[in-house]
């Protein structure tokens, strides 16, 4: 069995804080470089302004068009074996996460919502989430729970970064496979949930926003310090998942 080390040289086995150290630095630089934390950033106000069906429907749809910018840039870095081992079970789970999302009444899709949410910004201190996730069985169990969530709530990085540190993927081949894993997610998410019934005006202008986004984003990634971005994501991700929960718990009494 192969041991993994650290800089101080002891497998992981016997040091629980490395893949912790690991984790850690792995998100802070993959939610900046990855477009991880995309939707977590995006969920909060689309579900404020649209309910949790149809901002949901638009975040899918958005990540859908951010992740098709991105590719381009990253093509020559993607390792397609490793996403493919990430992409079938994904696909496979989706049809579930759709049937959820059709079952669940308005007020238990905004708690899920907010539920996967909160999950999403605390997994990169669960160390044992990506221990578990390790060699073909955990790729399968990562892109099978990927797939789900990305379906019911776009929110499908967390099983994804965390195989990824745990399995010990690079983080520039990670970085640019992980955008072909999203448009195979978000283009069944978009065929499973359907678009968006919102105007068609709308909808292009968010669209058009958000490839330019991804544009001007790479362009400035130089420029913007890495732990003031991180500290904006999270702000914005922590206070998105809050409201929806407020949201959803008001629901349940109206």
């Amino acid at each position: 069995m192969r041991e993994d080390t650290d800089a101080t040289d002891c497998p992981r086995i016997l040091c629980p804080r490395a893949p912790r150290r690991r984790l850690r630095r792995f998100r802070g630089r993959g939610d900046r470089i990855t477009g991880l934390g995309f939707v977590l950033v995006l969920i909060g106000p689309v579900v404020l302004l649209y309910g949790g069906r149809e901002g949901v429907t638009l975040g899918v749809l958005l990540a859908l068009v951010a992740s098709l910018a991105a590719v381009p840039l990253v093509w020559r870095d993607v390792d397609w074996r490793r996403s493919w081992w990430l992409i079938w079970p994904g696909l496979v789970a989706a049809p579930a996460g759709a049937f959820v999302v059709r079952v669940l009444p308005d007020p238990a899709l905004l708690l899920m919502i907010a539920a996967l949410a909160y999950f999403a910004l605390v997994a990169g201190h669960l160390p044992a989430l990506a221990q578990a996730l390790t060699g073909r069985s955990g790729a399968v169990a990562a892109g099978a729970a990927a797939g789900f969530m990305h379906v019911a709530s776009g929110l499908s990085g967390p099983p994804l970064a965390a195989h990824a540190v745990g399995d010990r993927w690079p983080q520039r081949s990670f970085a640019a496979s992980v955008q072909v894993i999203f448009v195979a997610f978000s283009a069944v998410s978009v065929l499973l949930r359907g678009l968006p019934a919102l105007p068609s005006v709308d909808v292009t202008i968010l669209v058009a926003a958000t490839a330019a986004g991804i544009v001007v984003g790479s362009l400035l990634v130089r420029f913007v310090p890495a732990p003031i971005a991180r500290r904006a994501m999270l702000a914005i991700a922590w206070a998105g998942a809050t409201v929806v929960l407020v949201r959803g718990i008001l629901a349940l009494w109206s």
